[in-house]
């Protein structure tokens, strides 16, 4: 399952780079759970989002400023959009210090361990996806 989900984010990110701006469908074929994407986002040990990213979590303290605030992130960017931003950022900003949560190709300073893996599932990204998209104010 986990090799499905990454030929399809790679066949995605080749029609990214003809000119769209997000990979349109689930990397899974289906819509994922808003619920687990927010645990996923202030998990400390999974996400690690809040160590850059703030948002409305009023129950996590020491969240980020390196990054965009998440509030308002279903308004800012279109599903396809963060899809993309989360799959690989540096196909929106080369330089961008945000991990490529679910490509595994063509990185560098890597662990050994982790050669091969992506940070995020298919399913933990399209979880993530779901609840980003919740986020509206």
């Amino acid at each position: 399952m986990r090799w499905a989900a990454a030929t399809l984010a790679v066949c995605c990110l080749v029609s990214v780079a003809s000119g769209d701006d997000g990979i349109p469908r689930p990397l899974t074929g289906a819509r994922g759970n808003p619920g687990r994407g927010r645990a996923i986002i202030v998990n400390r040990q999974v996400g690690l989002c809040l160590l850059c990213h703030s948002g409305p979590f009023p129950e996590e303290r020491f969240q980020g400023n390196l990054a965009t605030d998440l509030r308002g992130a279903g308004t800012r960017w279109s599903e396809a959009e963060l899809r993309l931003r989360i799959v690989d950022p540096t196909r929106i900003n080369p330089a961008t210090i945000m991990p490529a949560y679910h490509r595994t190709e063509g990185l560098v300073r890597v662990g050994p361990a982790w050669r091969g893996k992506p940070i995020l599932s298919a399913e933990q990204v399209e979880d993530v996806v779901a609840f980003l998209t919740t986020l509206r104010d």
